[in-house]
């Protein structure tokens, strides 16, 4: 088990004012696998006073220099790739490879890009006798989700610290290792002191702070949208500028107009993009619409898509469906399976419980309903 006692404000790991601390659990075994500093709002008070401080300096330097901090960070999360990949495979359940390629990767991809980005941007253009400045709009509090961790964090911090703004991070309690580690990554970047900082803790405490501080010109919020509502609510007092990403599911519409072989593709694919991560992403395509008159041509091929899900330790071979993030999010899927039986829906596979042999962990049974 990893201890995490402090918090990183103002380019240094400090004690949280609080006394309190929160459990981290495996997602494959229901261990603990880290605790971390349950934060207050004295300490987002002290990060975003230092990131309101940093953002002066940050702001004035040349885009390219940003830029080079950007790509370092990038480099180094490369060098380290195996071992978040192991660690949000744990807090999340993501199975190993698709971690690297989707956890790690991505994040990678996000500063990269956040440095390019900033060096080719039009920051001011001519309107006939107008002149259009586009400037970092401050401070900006980063609230962010368990199912993607990093790669939701490097969204919003890399393009946030690259247009010139400054951060103070919340990520999400279920899933914040992989935070740490991209802190330890950032100091020894050797970026300003300020312009990034991390306290952690629960949303009610610190993302409410964040939402409230004076010192903070933006949020970025993504989440569920009972919390992103809050977060407007609060953010509407200090007038700061809130971006949310909210929680939603996508419907997967397959049309009549299709041979059958390029039918049955499209069905399974859209069972691959269903459980991807478990089923904990925004944009999985939960639910399937087909014409009534191919409905159990669709059938057949959902039950082969879904029995060729390997479910298991999403450390070892083979294993393509690995166990939910949390206990709550497991017994969510349970209820809502149970909730589909009472009813009356069709179950065509998997169903209530546990997979044969994985009763420690947070797995669910592949399950579908026609």
């Amino acid at each position: 088990m990893t201890t995490y006692s402090q918090v990183y404000i103002d380019g240094q790991w400090v004690a949280s004012t609080g006394t309190g601390s929160i459990s981290v659990f495996d997602s494959t075994n229901e261990q603990v696998m880290a605790t971390i500093p349950e934060g207050t709002a004295d300490d987002v008070k002290k990060a975003a006073a230092a990131a309101k401080a940093a953002f002066g300096s940050w702001s004035a330097l040349t885009p390219a220099d940003r830029a080079g901090y950007m790509n370092k960070i990038g480099d180094a999360l490369a060098v380290r790739m195996d071992e978040i990949g192991s660690v949000i495979s744990r807090e999340t359940g993501m199975n190993k490879p698709f971690s690297n390629m989707i956890q790690v990767g991505l994040p990678i991809n996000s500063f990269k890009q956040a440095a390019a980005v900033s060096q080719s941007f039009e920051y001011s253009r001519q309107i006939g006798s107008s002149s259009v400045v586009r400037e970092p709009v401050g401070v900006v509090g980063c609230i962010t989700p368990w199912n993607y961790p990093l790669h939701q964090i490097s969204a919003k911090v890399a393009f946030a610290m690259a247009a010139g703004c400054t951060v103070v991070l919340k990520p999400s309690e279920v899933a914040p290792v992989d935070a740490f580690i991209l802190a330890e990554i950032i100091h020894e970047a050797g970026l300003p002191k300020g312009v990034f900082n991390l306290v952690t803790g629960t949303g009610p405490v610190v993302g409410e702070a964040i939402a409230a501080s004076a010192d903070i010109d933006m949020v970025s919020f993504t989440g569920s949208t009972r919390a992103g509502k809050r977060v407007a609510q609060v953010g509407a007092e200090t007038i700061k500028k809130i971006a949310l990403e909210l929680g939603g599911k996508s419907a997967n519409i397959i049309c009549d107009d299709l041979d059958e072989a390029t039918f049955a593709k499209a069905v399974m694919g859209g069972v691959g993009k269903a459980f991807l991560n478990s089923g904990q992403t925004c944009s999985a395509l939960t639910r399937m619409l087909v014409p009534r008159t191919r409905l159990a041509e669709a059938e057949k091929s959902v039950v082969a898509a879904a029995g060729g899900m390997k479910v298991g330790d999403p450390f070892a071979e083979g294993s393509n469906l690995g166990p939910l993030a949390s206990a709550a999010q497991r017994d969510r899927v349970q209820s809502y399976i149970a909730k589909g039986i009472e009813e009356g829906a069709k179950l065509i596979f998997g169903g209530p419980g546990s997979p044969e042999g994985l009763a420690t962990g947070y797995y669910v049974n592949p399950t579908v309903f026609s």
